[in-house]
């Protein structure tokens, strides 16, 4: 659940959606953690698969994601079990 997410585990899954679809400058200038290159890597086809109609509202991609955690490719939900501390 994405209330669940919380803090740099947040911004982790913040980041990867903005890393995502090129959108990081305004995040970017804020020092926001955007995850590393594979952990982007691993959510975005789960991104278009699932939540493609909420592209580019980051907030909603996140919670899009999050809502759909058991239908998500074992990669991209091993990222935000790592962001939620499991």
């Amino acid at each position: 659940m994405a209330s669940s997410i919380h803090g740099r585990g947040m911004g982790l899954v913040l980041g990867l959606a903005l890393g995502l679809f090129g959108a990081a400058g305004g995040a970017a200038a804020q020092g926001e953690y955007r995850g590393t290159p594979a952990q982007q890597r691993a959510c975005r086809p789960d991104v278009f698969r699932l939540c493609a109609g909420e592209i580019p509202n980051v907030r909603a991609i996140t919670a899009c994601l999050a809502a759909r955690i058991g239908r998500l490719s074992p990669e991209c939900r091993a990222v935000f079990e790592a962001a939620r501390g499991q």
